[in-house]
């Protein structure tokens, strides 16, 4: 499976960003797909994920800000990004999980900057 993102880039406070996530390779082994970000010094956290059967999940702290979808036709995943704070500066990382409990697939990450 591969994994190409993009859609990240610098933006104000209180603005919006899609993230996109096109996949390849062996699709139909992917059972997931979700977006990981990472910032400076802290440690890599899920931020958003969804599954084959369609369920999502979207981390607290962005819940009401940030939505996740799937295009299972195109093989896309978008992360739709609004109210950004800068709090939200990271490199996101779309990922794939192909097996039990882990993701397994990861792109090479979009870095998204939110000035205050």
């Amino acid at each position: 499976v591969q994994l190409v993102e993009s859609g990240g880039g610098l933006v104000q406070a209180g603005g919006s960003l899609r993230l996109s996530c096109v996949a390849s390779g062996s699709i139909l082994s992917i059972k997931a797909m979700g977006w990981y970000r990472q910032a400076p010094e802290k440690e890599r956290e899920l931020v958003a994920a969804v599954s084959n059967d369609g369920t999502t999940y979207v981390v607290d702290s962005v819940k009401a800000r940030f939505t996740i979808s799937r295009d299972n036709v195109k093989n896309m995943l978008y992360l739709q990004m609004n109210s950004l704070k800068p709090e939200d500066t990271a490199m996101y990382y779309c990922a794939a999980r192909t097996i039990p409990g882990s993701f397994d697939y990861w792109g090479q990450g979009t870095q998204v900057t939110v000035s205050p």
